[in-house]
């Protein structure tokens, strides 16, 4: 008996392959028969190509019900599936080829001739090929029309996926994600928001993030229910779809953004069931916006690349605004000092989680995964909050200085390492404050040698180099950075200082 995930989805599918899974508006609808057989012929196909057991597959390919059908392709054979940002430079792309060494890399039909010859300057063993329909070279033309492939065996604890966390130092952390760890989250969140057989997902969100992939695929799939699979999020089409779901989730940028849409209202809003927010926090005045001109509480939940969801605010019962609930069944949440003293109630420390969702540890980083666990199991997830004495869970900041704008994560050393590099910058400090729109803007605050830094220089500069979300969106010229007495640069300084930066001015640089 196999405990490979696909095997639960497979199943889920069997009850009724002609059940609309993918609905889309400018092509033909994508029924769970045709994922499933779809899946069969990826899976054949990779392994004509070379591709085993426990193989990485590098995917960087845009939102389409071809990617939908390669990850599960890719769970369906045993390998492990590796999504990235479909925004990253190849100057980032040579990282994650270098890190992963994957078997194959599935790239953008306009970009696979540069990325074949970056993938084969790395490794020469690596296969790359476009997804689309278009060359004879593309993984889709390559298919020879198998309808069936074996379910691999695989144990609970076998790698599933690994997805990339950047970190503080400016490299990236791949998470590996078993399959035990994907079934148990899917199989709990569908049972905690009691997902229905009727219930039709409206999907707006990526799907080389945890968010999109993980947590709002695998709920519809676990129950064979439709999606309205829209390519991004464009406020328009979202609005003119909410109608036709029952359920939505989406970052808080979503929300805000909607809440600008006039028709929004609770007619718009009459067969919706629930409405799911998280990848950033929702902040107190979107919630209750959203209640007034819907009717609909926003359920926000808690969760991250390494663990996927921790926590959630109840289906049934008080959600309440700027907490993102209880520690799903399973999932042991606990709140500690930095040297692991478990704190009472009310006190702010780290959220530290365990249970069946936590990762199985960094890909290739085995000290760097030994530092994030206590000895009793406990992963420290680097979020400060509070608990109440119900166990309710309240986010007030993050340990380290991830930034995150528009439900992306932005890791400030990354930022810095380039800007410093430019002749014109003394020093740098890459902040996150308050946007009306991403929720947190990337501020560059820089020391300059002479003249000031312009934000035209600091763009012409990270072009190519760095994906365009992560880029500052402004450049602040200081005569010196804060410090400490160790040295330190004391960026909550800078977040207050300059926390109404974006709802002040427009400027795109300032001096200070």
């Amino acid at each position: 008996m196999t405990e490979n995930f696909f095997s639960l989805l497979t199943y889920a599918f069997g009850r009724d392959l002609e059940r609309p899974a993918l609905l889309i508006s400018d092509r033909r609808d994508f029924s769970y028969g045709d994922l499933d057989r779809m899946s069969a012929e990826f899976a054949a196909t990779m392994m004509v190509l070379g591709v085993r057991v426990d193989d990485r597959v590098l995917v960087q390919v845009e939102k389409s019900p071809e990617a939908v059908a390669l990850y599960l392709g890719c769970l369906r054979m045993g390998a492990v599936y590796v999504p990235i940002n479909t925004a990253y430079t190849a100057a980032e792309v040579a990282y994650f080829l270098e890190d992963s060494r994957p078997t194959l890399f599935v790239c953008g039909v306009t970009d696979e001739p540069d990325l074949e010859k970056l993938a084969d300057s790395i490794n020469e063993a690596t296969v790359v090929r476009s997804l689309g329909v278009l060359g004879e070279g593309s993984l889709i033309a390559t298919m020879d029309g198998a309808t069936s492939f074996d379910i691999a065996v695989r144990r609970s604890a076998d790698i599933a996926a690994i997805l990339y966390t950047s970190g503080t130092t400016g490299r990236s952390k791949g998470a590996m994600l078993s399959h035990g760890n994907l079934a148990s989250n899917s199989v709990t969140l569908v049972d905690y928001w009691s997902w229905q057989d009727d219930d039709v997902l409206l999907h707006a969100l990526p799907i080389f993030h945890v968010h999109g992939l993980f947590i709002a695929m695998h709920c519809a799939m676990l129950k064979a229910t439709p999606m309205i699979f829209l390519n991004g999020f464009d406020a328009v089409a979202v609005a003119a779809q909410i109608p036709n779901a029952t359920v939505m989730m989406g970052v808080p940028t979503f929300y805000t953004r909607l809440l600008a849409r006039p028709e929004l209202d609770r007619e718009l809003c009459r067969n919706m069931r629930l409405f799911i927010s998280g990848s950033a926090p929702l902040t107190a005045r979107t919630f209750e916006s959203w209640a007034s001109r819907t009717g609909h509480r926003i359920l926000e939940r808690y969760g991250m690349s390494e663990t996927m969801m921790n926590t959630s605010n109840p289906l049934i019962g008080n959600r309440v605004a700027g907490t993102v609930g209880f520690s799903l069944p399973g999932v042991a949440a606990r709140i500690a000092s930095e040297s692991g003293e478990i704190l009472e109630s009310g006190e702010v420390g780290v959220i530290e989680v365990k249970g069946p969702n936590v990762f199985a540890g960094y890909w290739q980083m085995p000290e760097k995964t030994t530092e994030e666990f206590r000895p009793d199991g406990y992963f420290i997830t680097g979020d400060l909050a509070t608990m109440d004495t119900e166990g309710r869970i309240s986010i007030v900041g993050r340990e380290k200085d991830m930034v995150i704008s528009g439900g992306y994560n932005i890791y400030p050393k990354e930022l810095e390492v380039l800007l410093d590099e430019m002749p014109e910058v003394l020093e740098s400090a890459v902040i996150g404050v308050p946007h009306p729109d991403f929720g947190e803007g990337v501020v560059a605050v820089v020391v300059p040698h002479t003249d000031q830094v312009t934000s035209a220089a600091v763009a012409e500069m990270l072009a190519g180099r760095i994906a365009r979300f992560k880029q500052p969106k402004v450049v602040v010229n200081v005569a010196e950075l804060p410090r400490n007495a160790m040295g330190k640069v004391q960026k909550n300084s800078l977040r207050q200082q300059f926390s109404a930066l974006f709802t002040d001015t427009d400027a795109e640089e300032t001096g200070a």
